[in-house]
């Protein structure tokens, strides 16, 4: 069941899923709690969320009772995947089918990852401003190696796919399959995740020498 904070419908054109579910298996530890600056991963990447003036909805699953009390204070709604497990089509197809419910009046979704925090709040807010409502349009991120992927924003005509999603089928089988719809935005460097303690590091250091 969501653990819902009510925010203003007359803002809910484009909601934000957040996914944040997962396990960190490779990480060795809850990869939404590990420190960024003053604050948690997880807390960064709300905060960088927020500053977009959009509702932020954050999919949570593995470790979600430890998770929950640092974000609580925050003006978002909290949905609980409880079939996290099978990978993040599930908790893409959780967190449509509560957006579909609590925004009905939504044009599109952006769906962004916990572990990418080096996006900052500009670059979400230039996505939105490139929607075109009602194209059929998806926006991807391309990154310097010409990798795509999320950060993506989805028409609405899309829900009922991502809706079907399962397993660790992403979001990028509805990439891949409506090719001819997309709008690419480059982030060269900035979509670097975080998956092991290495890549943390490495990511720290690029934090901290861009201070």
């Amino acid at each position: 069941m969501p653990y819902e904070i009510k925010l203003d419908q007359s803002m809910a054109e484009i909601p934000v899923l957040l996914l944040a579910a997962g396990s960190s298996t490779r990480m060795g530890q809850p990869k939404q709690l590990l420190q960024w600056g003053n604050k948690t991963l997880i807390e960064h990447q709300i905060i960088t969320l927020v500053k977009t003036g959009t509702p932020v909805n954050v999919v949570l699953g593995c470790n979600s009772n430890l998770i929950i009390p640092h974000i609580e204070k925050y003006k978002v709604s909290i949905i609980i995947n409880d079939r996290w497990k099978e990978g993040i089509g599930s908790s893409i197809s959780c967190g449509i089918s509560q957006i579909m419910k609590t925004f009905p009046e939504a044009n599109g979704v952006l769906i962004t990852l916990v572990d990418q925090p080096l996006i900052a709040a500009a670059y979400f807010k230039k996505m939105i401003d490139g929607y075109k409502p009602g194209s059929k349009q998806i926006l991807v991120s391309q990154s310097a190696s010409g990798w795509i992927g999320v950060p993506a924003l989805f028409d609405k005509y899309y829900f009922e796919h991502l809706l079907k999603l399962n397993g660790d089928e992403g979001a990028k089988k509805i990439i891949n399959r409506f090719e001819e719809n997309l709008s690419i935005l480059n982030c060269n460097e900035i979509l670097e995740d975080i998956d092991t303690p290495q890549a943390y590091q490495q990511l720290l250091k690029r934090k901290k020498a861009g201070s």
